[in-house]
């Protein structure tokens, strides 16, 4: 059976994941690249540095953003998100990164990993340095739809 997703499981699956894909547009080629992010509700939070995407996002702000659940090819749930594009600064900017990483980072290591086991040159601390991106951004939602398939 294919069918729409409502409102409330659009939300569920934004807030239950943590990878999307995000396509943008210079005017004449199309983009598409996964992010991590986080979404509370209102906006989809990540973060990125200077590349091509931000160029992107820089030239043209509208974009789409599709997260997908997949249990298998005929059990499926995707959302597109047509959006905005916001680059943030300052105390914006700041509470961006701590929503995204107050969700994100808690997953990105193992629970049973331990720093002391993982020291490199008799070194435990573990390095966020690469974690953090200079240029936090959100996606202003504008229009949200939802499919899925269910056998």
């Amino acid at each position: 059976m294919l069918g729409e997703l409502n409102n409330t499981q659009i939300s569920n699956i934004l807030s239950s994941q943590a990878l999307g894909r995000l396509a943008c547009t210079d005017g004449e080629h199309p983009y598409i690249v996964p992010v991590t992010y986080t979404y509370d509700g209102n906006y989809i939070y990540s973060q990125t540095n200077e590349g091509t995407k931000l160029k992107m996002l820089r030239r043209n702000p509208n974009v789409c953003f599709e997260v997908d659940v997949m249990m298998d090819m005929r059990n499926w749930q995707s959302v597109l998100v047509y959006g905005q594009f916001e680059e943030l600064a300052n105390e914006e900017a700041e509470e961006a990164r701590k929503i995204l990483f107050d969700k994100v980072y808690s997953l990105a290591t193992s629970s049973t990993v331990h720093a002391y086991e993982h020291g490199v040159n008799g070194k435990t601390a573990v390095d966020d340095s690469t974690r953090v991106k200079h240029v936090m951004y959100r996606i202003k939602i504008k229009k949200v739809t939802g499919r899925f398939e269910k056998q």
